[in-house]
């Protein structure tokens, strides 16, 4: 086996740290989003609660307006039956006060009923708004240690990135092409170890010729299953030399 693999299969190491990684940090910025939307989520409810109650209490407002006017209105009939002369006027204007008083009844039933929600509401938001900082409090504890963990992992992708970038430069272009293809479409995994007679990428048994060329060649030994570049482990060198 030549050391053109070796050195793939120690990029391969490298990139699969990195994926890793990166595959961490993408979870970590998940939760940290999670985490910010629920916060998001929460002050809306609020917020939604407080525009309930600012509609509630401009209703109750209008139905307090109209109230006064119907209480007025009685008032003013009220005052004219001291000053009529007629039973028949008596009578209209007695029907007229009576269902003032009927709609004014009314009124007052609606804004009591105003009157509860809103402090249903009020009761509400202090709810909310109590659960709220005590999320945004714990959210903020989790956020500051998600980020931490965030921040390691991208010093340590920049380093690997480095390592990468050091270890790819001892691969020709051609053979990094063919090596970056494959990790493409084998799920990351361009180079598989081969032990016993099989391929580790798929779990293949390899024809004897092919294995058996592993220990001499120079050159790239690919997979006839997965087409993965294969390589050999020191010990199955060492096992296979004393065979």
């Amino acid at each position: 086996m030549g050391k053109n693999v070796i050195i793939l299969a120690q990029l391969q190491e490298i990139d699969l740290k990195i994926d890793s990684s990166r595959g961490e940090k993408q979870s970590l910025m998940e939760e940290i989003a999670a985490l910010e939307e629920k916060v998001e989520e929460l002050k809306r409810s609020v917020a939604g609660y407080g525009a309930d109650l600012d509609t509630v209490e401009e209703e109750k407002r209008a139905l307090e307006e109209n109230l006064a006017a119907e209480t007025e209105a009685i008032n003013r009939s009220e005052g004219r039956l001291r000053e009529i002369k007629t039973q028949k006027e008596y009578q209209a204007v007695s029907k007229e006060i009576a269902a003032a008083k009927k709609v004014k009844t009314e009124l007052e039933d609606q804004v009591l009923q105003k009157l509860n929600r809103i402090e249903d509401l009020k009761s509400a938001i202090a709810d909310q708004s109590k659960v709220l900082v005590e999320f945004e409090t714990s959210a903020s504890s989790q956020e500051s240690e998600l980020k931490e963990k965030v921040a390691r992992l991208e010093t340590a992708i920049t380093a690997d990135l480095e390592s990468r970038e050091t270890t790819a430069k001892l691969v020709s272009p051609s053979m990094m092409k063919r090596y970056d293809k494959l990790r493409e479409r084998r799920q990351g995994v361009a180079v598989a170890e081969a032990r016993s007679g099989s391929c580790l990428g798929c779990n293949m048994n390899l024809p004897p010729q092919v294995f058996n060329s592993l220990f001499n060649a120079d050159n790239l030994v690919p997979c006839p299953h997965c087409q993965r570049l294969l390589f050999l482990r020191q010990n199955e060198q060492d096992a296979q030399a004393e065979s």
